[in-house]
């Protein structure tokens, strides 16, 4: 005979939640399979990511890609709250960390409290990222200290572009290295559960891979990084000329601009709406 169907709300019938990736489990993956990471900022492309990445990074590219800046200097604060708590919505598996922007946490770390609590409130995210290095080792300190989980990001560091002198690859003096080699030390010292390292050359960041016990996520470093992250736009086609290190795994753009050319004509010659798009 067979069993009747549980009742609504009986424990059979209910799903296991799903449960969020933490930041022991990214730590762990150091020497691992890789960690897949992307970044994302609306609740649409979260979703589709979810199933597949274990980091979400609400990204300060956001500035470029969404809002049409030249750089991400004048992303603020409530611009990377917003698109966190979109992304949070939108997805149900993977740690989402976001972006702290310039000026958010660098003239101390009092100030990269006060606004990291902020994010992680507001959000419920699951760490927030900085930029910088050895410089930046007492804010992270801090921050970690005080239960907020950092990401760290060392190499090409997009906020500091104009002192660079633009988006510049690191590391091709060799002399430079061991200084590359200290600043990931001094985050993972600091307390960072993990480091983006980003447009360096690829020995280098083989180089820091090593030295230190934290996973990397590379982004035009090596494959021999303990994961890496793209712009999720730039990979999917949809952005317009992209860096070296980005390689497309499809290539939206055109099709979505002859997606809006046809419809363009649809409605010109008044083929659209047809029967079935209107009530009759």
């Amino acid at each position: 005979m067979n069993a009747p169907p549980p009742r609504k709300g009986s424990p059979m019938s209910a799903q296991a939640p799903v449960k969020r990736i933490t930041v022991p489990q990214i730590a762990a993956r150091k020497g691992d399979t890789p960690i897949v990471a992307l970044t994302a900022y609306t609740a649409p492309m979260a979703a589709m990511v979810d199933a597949h990445a274990e980091v979400i990074l609400v990204g300060d590219s956001l500035g470029m890609v969404i809002h049409g800046l030249p750089s991400t200097i004048g992303v603020t604060l409530d611009m990377m709250i917003l698109h966190g708590q979109a992304v949070m919505r939108g997805s149900a598996r993977a740690m989402v960390v976001i972006d702290m922007p310039f000026g958010s946490y660098e003239e101390s770390p009092q100030q990269a409290f006060r606004n990291a609590s902020r994010i992680m409130s507001e959000t419920g995210a699951g760490a927030v990222k900085l930029e910088g290095g050895a410089r930046m080792a007492d804010t992270i300190a801090f921050l970690t200290s005080r239960g907020i989980p950092v990401m760290g990001h060392v190499g090409l560091t997009p906020q500091s572009t104009l002192t660079m002198g633009g988006f510049r690859t690191q590391g091709r003096d060799q002399a430079t290295w061991p200084a590359h080699v200290a600043d990931a030390q001094a985050v993972e010292q600091a307390g960072a559960f993990s480091l983006v390292v980003e447009g360096v050359m690829e020995p280098l960041a083989d180089q820091i891979t090593q030295a230190i016990a934290i996973p990397t996520i590379g982004i035009g470093a090596s494959a021999r990084c303990d994961g890496q992250i793209l712009v999720l736009d730039d990979m999917l086609g949809l952005s317009g000329r992209v860096p070296r290190f980005v390689q497309k795994f499809g290539d939206l753009g055109p099709r979505a601009e002859q997606a809006i050319a046809d419809y363009a004509r649809a409605v010109r010659d008044r083929s659209f709406p047809g029967p079935d798009q209107t009530y009759r």
